[in-house]
């Protein structure tokens, strides 16, 4: 018995040290119904029956266990080839939580504050100005002096004032357009720091930390971990993130091995599917470049499996396969509101189920999520140690209640 117990120790101790890796189980080993789990089935595949979607891939993981992982429908309506688990997505907005966490691996390095003002690192945005009036006919515009000065925390909880170029504001999409801000999709050939300092001579929609405004403030961020650790984006990326947690396939532009993974993007047109064409400056097709721009806040594209590892680190308290990327506490922080009493509840990079919002979704107090414009979405549970991860391809987004369905189907099937 003294034999057997400590081995258990053993194992729980190495568990600690090491992180639990994601490995293959089966539902009933960790508490969950393969019976209930089997929901899924139909309704994703009604979905695809429907032509609501060429094809979904799903993948659940509870204690470091995937316990449901599957791909439906096809990767290209017009090929029609059957969509494979590991195939390539582009994850969009997924890719801020990931810069997020470079920006909190150089904090716990010390080389950045949260408080910091963003001029310390990017002169451009010294005294922004907030706008006051727009003129609709030739996008010229008055402003103010901004009462302070925008923070590293205000663009990690997205509360700097700076908007969004194409899915923002009608202001300051033609704001954006005329000075030439990119969103950061489909604008390989564009150069980040040139970009990210002109976007800091433009006006704020509103007073830094005054309210929540989904903008640029990822793409910033990227260009932040440029400047302080002397490396590209895309290096950092590789380097201090993808090689330790082993995320094989994420990319800011995949190599041409991996080029036929990609799955295609597609709109739906007088109840049809099919492909999306290059127009109105964006190219599908762009993870395929050679890419210059690497964009902090939709740059990358990714596998699910990939971004379940990452999400599995958080899980774990900041390790995974023995690899450390951040303290525990510095995890906590991340997970802690940082919007107060504005209507977005949002954390350093994530956001959040509070007491404010707990009644919407069956997943718990602390569960941290987002996604991405090409109907990619994943949310993780730390309470109950659940990964759900659900990945389309579609633009712009159609029938994202499937998000909803999926939590609710996923959480019915807990059983302990």
């Amino acid at each position: 018995m003294k034999k057997l117990l400590s081995c258990l120790l053993f194992i729980v101790n190495l568990s600690f040290c090491f992180g639990q890796t994601l490995t293959l189980g089966k539902p009933e080993e960790v508490g969950m119904s393969a019976e209930r789990l089997a929901r899924i089935d139909n309704v994703v595949n009604d979905y695809v029956a429907k032509k609501w979607f060429p094809g979904v891939v799903v993948l659940i993981a509870r204690h470091g266990k995937i316990v449901f992982y599957k791909a439906y429908g096809v990767n290209d309506p017009e090929k029609q080839n059957a969509l494979r688990k590991d195939d390539l997505f582009r994850i969009a907005s997924q890719t801020k939580a990931i810069t997020s966490t470079a920006i909190m691996m150089l904090y716990e390095e010390g080389k950045i504050m949260l408080d910091d003002p963003l001029y310390k690192y990017v002169p451009e945005f010294k005294n922004p100005k907030v706008l006051v009036s727009f003129n609709d006919k030739d996008s010229s515009y008055t402003t103010e002096p901004a009462k302070s000065e925008i923070t590293i925390r205000q663009l990690l909880a997205h509360t700097s004032g700076i908007d969004y170029p194409v899915i923002g504001s009608k202001e300051f999409r033609a704001i954006y357009a005329k000075a030439k801000i990119p969103s950061g999709i489909g604008t390989p050939n564009d150069r980040l720091a040139e970009k990210i300092k002109a976007l800091g001579s433009l006006p704020l929609k509103n007073q830094p930390g005054e309210r929540w405004t989904y903008g640029l403030n990822s793409d910033v961020l990227g260009y932040v971990v440029e400047v302080v650790s002397g490396m590209s984006l895309d290096e950092f990326f590789k380097k201090r993130i993808f090689i330790p947690l082993g995320m094989n396939d994420t990319y800011f532009y995949l190599p041409k091995e991996k080029q036929n993974r990609l799955t295609s993007l597609n709109e739906e047109k007088d109840g049809q599917l099919r492909k999306i064409l290059p127009a109105n400056g964006l190219n599908p097709d762009y993870p395929d470049a050679s890419g210059t721009y690497y964009s902090g806040g939709a740059g990358l594209t990714s596998s699910i499996e990939d971004y379940a590892k990452f999400l599995q680190m958080f899980l774990n308290g900041g390790i995974y396969n023995g690899t450390r990327l951040l303290g525990r506490k510095t995890i906590e922080l991340m997970l802690t509101n940082q919007t107060k009493d504005l209507p977005n509840q949002f954390g350093l990079g994530f956001a959040l189920e509070t007491v404010k919002n707990d009644y919407i979704a069956p997943t718990s107090l602390g569960t941290f999520s987002w996604g991405g414009a090409f109907s990619t979405s994943y949310w993780a549970d730390p309470k109950e140690k659940i990964i759900g991860l659900i990945y389309e391809q579609m633009w712009p987004t159609t029938h994202g209640e499937l998000n909803e369905k999926f939590k609710a189907l996923v959480c019915q099937a807990v059983t302990e």
